[in-house]
């Protein structure tokens, strides 16, 4: 027996469940459709609001009809009741020395005179309908029951306190048959004058056919309202779609619009506002489609011309190079001022032929024709080339520079060459606003990312500067002098080669608290970036005092080593 009561126990909560599960689940459907269906939610709510109209309209209309009938019923009633009184007191006439026994078969003979008046006199049935006489005999100070004919029970006691004190009055009265079943009358109650015994008579007006009309009312107002709210239902969804089917095919075509397809319009039909809609819609896709071909013929014109005059640059350029070298190999035989221009003749002509490679560089990324050669390797030793790279400029900046690396390897699909641009370009950046203070290279993976931020502790980035940064040729003080002889593209490049990778590379800065820069890639080309595991700002973002290099790899400036041109934008 226990075992049957734990499997229907089992069973219902298996039941349980499973309606939860279906009411969520139509519950979240009912969800999306209200957020996404513009005709969906215009139908509810009309249907809603047309419910609660229809609801009100009905229930005025119900009261107001059995009220008219039983207003009609009470007039009526009381009309026959009058009539019927008169009936009464002229059968009743001298009643009152009788015994009780006497006075019953008087009552009783006058009810059967007044039923049998009544009925020949409404030989078509009265307004009032029928009805069933009550004769009580008593007053204010009865001492014995009452003497009464007819259902005297039926009487409620506080009518027949009214009528004792010979009042008409009238009542609705529910009373409960021998059946089980009820029935409810209008009780009319009036006094009936005699010559020595008061008399009261009751009729009882029986409402089932008002019951009846007010519950075939009901039954068509509910039949009527269901009726009305389903055309309400049907016609306001047929007029919503008419609006939104227009506005559908808009959002479509401007989506098709913004993925490329720029050819793409809408169909115009008639001259109403729709059409008017589609016209200006059209209108507009024209213009815009006119505007970027304008702007891809100018971009491509611009991007050709920055490539062609770097190209014709070039030949010059080593013409002038090669002079340059000469005079500079030379350049302890000239005079002290003419030695020192042949110097700066050579540093500058290092910097213009590394602005043309960045130009050249830009214009092959603006024209989408790099190609990324990822191919699975150790990332740390990436940075640390990135990092011997600038130490000779750091060392004459007077910072140092520090390494922090895994454990672990951190391999990562990627262009070892365009990684390790990026971090020159990161580290001399860091250098040339460092003010003297150490530069902080960090390594961090995991499952679906690899992160690198280059920290340095000098002037900072004022509010906004963050998103300038990355802009071609920008600085953020122009009058600041550069210590490592940048272009104005590096940070522009390294931005383009981190999209390349499918990356980003972002910053964070405040004044007088030095900047971050963040690279994050992602670990395999064909699998989506996760979150960094270095976080930016950094956790020392609140730090005022200078970092130093405790349990950390430093890396200092040695005066032997060969230092490669970096590519590097100030800010």
């Amino acid at each position: 027996m226990t075992g049957r009561l734990r499997r229907l126990a089992q069973t219902t909560m298996r039941q349980f469940r499973r309606i939860v599960v279906f009411v969520r689940r139509k519950i979240v459907s009912f969800n999306e459709l209200w957020r996404y269906s513009l005709q969906f939610r215009v139908t509810v709510s009309t249907l809603a609001l047309s419910s609660a109209v229809v609801f009100v309209l009905g229930m005025v209309l119900q009261n107001q009809i059995t009220d008219r009938l039983v207003e009609t019923k009470q007039n009526a009633a009381i009309a026959q009741t009058r009539a019927v009184v008169e009936t009464a007191a002229a059968e009743l006439v001298g009643v009152g020395t009788e015994s009780p026994e006497a006075l019953t078969a008087r009552m009783s003979n006058a009810l059967k005179k007044i039923s049998s008046t009544t009925s020949s006199q409404d030989g078509a049935g009265s307004t009032a309908g029928t009805f069933e006489p009550v004769l009580a005999a008593g007053g204010r100070d009865q001492s014995s029951k009452p003497v009464a004919a007819g259902p005297y029970d039926r009487v409620p006691v506080r009518l027949r306190q009214f009528v004792e004190t010979e009042q008409l009055s009238y009542l609705t009265h529910t009373v409960t048959e021998a059946d089980g079943g009820k029935t409810t009358y209008l009780i009319v109650g009036a006094p009936v004058s005699t010559m020595i015994n008061p008399l009261q008579l009751y009729l009882l007006y029986p409402l089932t056919s008002e019951q009846n009309t007010v519950s075939t009312v009901q039954n068509t107002l509910l039949v009527g309202g269901l009726v009305l709210l389903l055309l309400l239902a049907g016609i306001t969804n047929l007029v919503t779609r008419q609006v939104v089917r227009p506005v559908r095919q808009a959002a479509a075509a401007a989506e098709q619009f913004a993925g490329g397809e720029l050819d793409q319009r809408l169909a115009v039909l008639g001259e109403d506002d729709l059409a008017k809609l589609a016209v200006s819609y059209n209108e507009m896709a024209a213009s815009i489609q006119r505007q970027i071909r304008q702007l891809e013929e100018f971009g491509g014109l611009q991007r050709r011309f920055t490539s062609d005059v770097s190209h014709e640059l070039r030949t010059p350029l080593t013409t002038v190079r090669m002079a340059a070298d000469v005079l500079h190999a030379s350049r302890e035989q000239f005079p002290a001022g003419l030695a020192r221009s042949t110097e700066l003749l050579v540093d500058e002509l290092d910097r213009f032929e590394a602005l043309l490679g960045d130009l050249l560089e830009i214009s092959r990324l603006d024209a989408g024709v790099e190609e990324l050669s990822a191919e699975l390797i150790d990332v740390r030793p990436i940075a640390t080339r990135a990092v011997e790279q600038v130490r000779v400029i750091a060392g004459n900046a007077g910072s140092s520079v520090e390494l922090v690396l895994p454990d672990e390897e951190a391999p990562a699909e990627v262009d070892a060459r365009r990684v390790e641009r990026i971090l020159r370009n990161l580290l001399a950046n860091a250098v040339d606003h460092s003010e003297g203070n150490p530069v902080v290279l960090t390594l961090a993976v995991n499952e679906t990312a690899v992160a690198i931020t280059v920290r340095d502790r000098g002037v900072g980035l004022r509010p906004g500067e963050a998103e300038l940064v990355f802009n071609r040729f920008w600085r953020a003080d122009p009058s600041r002098n550069r210590r490592t002889g940048g272009t104005g593209l590096g940070l522009a490049i390294s931005q383009e080669d981190a999209r390349l990778h499918g990356g980003v590379l972002d910053a964070w800065g405040e004044t007088g608290h030095g900047a971050c820069f963040r690279l994050v890639l992602p670990r395999r080309q064909d699998t989506p970036m996760g979150e960094s595991p270095l976080l930016l700002p950094p956790p020392d973002h609140k730090a005022t005092d200078t970092h130093g290099s405790s349990g950390l790899l430093e890396v200092r400036p040695a005066p032997d080593a060969i230092l490669a041109e970096p590519e590097e934008v100030g800010r």
